[in-house]
């Protein structure tokens, strides 16, 4: 079991009481008219006792347990808040949740450390400090109860929220004993349970915010609404990095409710209306002449000219290296070459970017969705002037990110537009056209595969060369090495690093060749690892099928030194059925890789008539180490077939005079119900170790498909999306 140290500021409040700060928090928000979720004002409201920063026990026993990470339908908020009531030992339906803010933890220390959430990092990024806490809370409770008793700690039992001594038969509640277990020393150590013993986590319990979705409760940020609230519409060059050169406001300026418009910066413009679709009509009429530049003669075109030019071009970006691949490829008696291709790909969630801002010279706040709340913070204090010490930012539940909310251009662009009308409440919201042309763009990339084979058929040497865009040389150019870019190596590392190639090669080489267009790249959903996968499964498995030989057992001979890839691949292979015959005109394809700290595979059978694919069934294995909730890893792995097969099927953002094309889903579309898989999850947890879920198992959907298309057409799919593919006979 694992032991933690604690400090104070661990569990402790500081000068800023809990209540002190609600209740100056809910008397602003009464000034502007908000109405606060239900379940975050419930804390407000009653007679509470914190017997922590992540443990608020009220007199009816009812709990609450903040929650510091974004929730954006992956489910981490119900996940973190079983992990804390795991060693709190507390009545689980007694249970309920609130958002931290990220004002509240600079405050207090940071006490609730990390806020961001990516990388599928909510629940693996935070589970010992989170059980530690809820380990504390637990003994605090119980020693407060003792001291009442006058007996020792270790004579208490718990058992759901209730506190024992059964020699003398005495018990008590949590919700009794909270406020005097606040005045309890946190404990120096505690112990936390092997999760073997788990009875609240490890559990497919029901997510604790379905409820609010289900009755309409649940206020997202584009929800938002305040008397005297402001709509701002803005328009940014649609040509990356463009600027904006004039803009006729006379023109729209007497349209029908038509408040402001506005320069926001050197690219934007805004129409404010007192309704969205007011602001948007006068936003679509406005005279407006964009200084394109240089971009505007950029295309998918030339992009990829570019790109080829890559896949041969000198590099020092080495990602993997073992022996010497160039040389044995040059002395190869039989080489297998082919090249590859990852289209620029949209986040597209279904709430666009918003965010409501209200700045005076003395404060700024903003509620809004986001992924990296304290980044937002810093951005709101940035860009309204102000010290970060009078911004204050109300995380809001986020309708779908996938990765567009770790950037906070939209929250600056809204506050730049509140500052020029303080004291009032300003709506900023995307329209879906400015949000699908204004996005961080999966990075367009591109492949060239080259292996060098014996005659009996074995690898001798591999050597992947990747070309194209860098995330992190736009996002997060700190990161940069002279390696170049680490996270365009994902799923390709040397073992033991958390997204490790699951595969040995005498010989190998993984390096890249970074070219930058002018679109702007960003973390959308799996990153890098969903093309990487692409490109080494479905090579792998295009040399077992050069060889003669069957893609399991070929994979089972490169994966002996890898028996955690092994055994995922294994599993998804025996979930499928893959040493039987499947039913007639129905083919079979495989993937493994590993990801965010898991180990990942999937095996899909498909049949392709007259050119149409249909994809019957998936099965997908992961091994994430432990198992917080079996029915959210299963949500999540579905979720994510979703979103691969989407990318798969029909995702491809093209550029034509400098401007993505795709605007709305007209244009960029995903998959619909009835092409939606069976999909079956085998969870193989074998502990020690804690990788993520939401992420990782997008990145086999696709190959895994792609090679049972080959298995099922003999055409070898190597650019997406498959919409631009003939399957047809030949």
């Amino acid at each position: 079991m694992n032991t933690k140290t604690l400090s104070r500021g661990d569990v402790a409040p500081t000068s800023v009481s809990r209540r002190g700060f609600l209740a100056s928090a809910a008397a602003a928000s009464f000034v502007l008219g908000f109405t606060i979720p239900p379940r975050m004002n419930a804390a407000a409201q009653g007679a509470t006792a914190e017997v922590n920063a992540w443990v608020v026990i009220h007199p009816d026993d009812s709990i609450q347990i903040r929650i510091a990470r974004a929730e954006m339908g992956q489910g981490s908020l119900t996940g973190l808040a079983q992990l804390v009531a795991e060693e709190l030992e507390c009545d689980w339906s007694k249970v309920g949740f609130d958002l931290v803010s990220p004002h509240e933890n600079l405050k207090r220390g940071k006490v609730w450390r990390d806020m961001s959430t990516g990388g599928s990092r909510a629940i693996r990024g935070s589970q010992e400090y989170v059980r530690t806490a809820g380990a504390a809370a637990r003994s605090m409770l119980v020693q407060a109860a003792a001291q009442g008793w006058g007996v020792k700690p270790e004579e208490c039992t718990v058992v759901k929220g209730i506190i024992t001594h059964g020699a003398s038969k005495r018990s008590t509640t949590y919700g009794a004993v909270a406020a005097a277990a606040n005045k309890i020393t946190p404990p120096a150590q505690v112990q936390l349970k092997d999760p073997k013993t788990w009875t609240i986590a490890g559990q497919p319990l029901k997510r604790l915010d379905t409820r609010d979705k289900l009755n309409g409760s649940l206020v997202y940020g584009m929800d938002i609404r305040m008397p005297g609230m402001l709509v701002a519409i803005p328009k940014a060059c649609p040509v990356h990095g463009g600027k904006l050169k004039s803009f006729d406001a006379a023109a729209v300026s007497k349209m029908r409710g038509v408040k402001h418009v506005l320069r926001v910066d050197d690219e934007t413009v805004a129409v404010v209306a007192d309704t969205f679709w007011r602001a948007k009509t006068a936003l679509d009429a406005l005279p407006v002449v964009w200084d394109e530049g240089d971009s505007a003669k950029v295309s998918s075109e030339t992009i990829a000219a570019k790109l080829r030019e890559g896949l041969s071009a000198e590099t020092n970006f080495v990602g993997n290296k073992t022996g010497d691949a160039k040389v044995v490829l040059a002395k190869a008696i039989r080489i297998i070459e082919a090249d590859y291709s990852f289209p620029y790909q949209n986040h597209a969630p279904m709430e666009v970017m918003s965010a409501t801002i209200r700045w005076t010279p003395e404060r700024c706040e903003m509620w809004g969705p986001t992924q990296v709340a304290e980044a937002a913070l810093e951005a709101v204090a940035a860009a309204s002037g102000l010290p970060i010490e009078s911004c204050m930012v109300h995380p809001m539940r986020i309708g779908g990110s996938f990765g567009r909310r770790l950037f906070t251009d939209y929250v600056r662009m809204a506050v730049l537009i509140a500052k020029q009308i303080p004291d009032v409440p300003v709506k900023m919201m995307w329209t879906r056209e400015e949000d699908m042309v204004q996005g961080r763009f999966h990075p367009v990339t591109q492949c060239r595969m080259r292996a060098a084979l014996d005659p009996a058929g074995n690898v001798e040497a591999l050597h992947m060369r990747i070309s194209g865009q860098s995330i992190m040389a736009y996002m997060r150019p700190s990161v940069m090495t002279a390696n170049g870019d680490p996270f365009a190596f994902q799923g390709l590392m040397p073992g033991g690093a958390e997204m490790a190639i699951g595969y040995t090669f005498p010989n190998l080489l993984i390096d890249h060749a970074m070219y930058n267009p002018h679109v702007r790249p960003g973390a959308w959903r799996g990153v890098n690892l969903n093309q990487n996968a692409v490109y080494l499964e479905c090579f792998v498995d295009e040399l077992a099928h050069a060889t003669g030989q069957d893609p399991l057992v070929f994979r089972r001979k490169l994966m002996a030194n890898h028996p955690k890839h092994l055994a995922v691949l294994e599993a998804a292979a025996t979930g499928i059925g893959w040493d039987s015959k499947p039913a007639a005109g129905v083919y079979r394809g495989l993937a493994q890789v590993m990801g965010f700290g898991s180990y990942v595979a999937a095996a899909a059978e498909v049949s392709v008539t007259k050119g149409r694919l249909r994809i019957h069934r998936i099965v997908a294995a992961t091994d994430p180490g432990h198992v917080v909730n079996p029915q959210q890893i299963e949500a999540q792995i579905a979720g994510s077939f979703v979103y691969g097969l989407s990318a798969m099927l029909y995702g491809e953002c093209t550029v034509k005079d400098g401007r993505i094309e795709q605007e709305n889903f007209d244009s960029y579309n995903v998959m619909r119900l009835d092409e939606m898989p069976e999909v079956k999850v085998i969870t193989v947890p074998s502990g020690g170790f804690w990788g993520g879920v939401g992420e990782p198992t997008i990145a086999v959907a696709a190959p895994a498909v792609l090679n049972a298309v080959f298995a099922a057409t003999g055409k070898r799919v190597r650019n997406l999306p498959l919409k631009n593919i003939d399957l047809g006979t030949s």
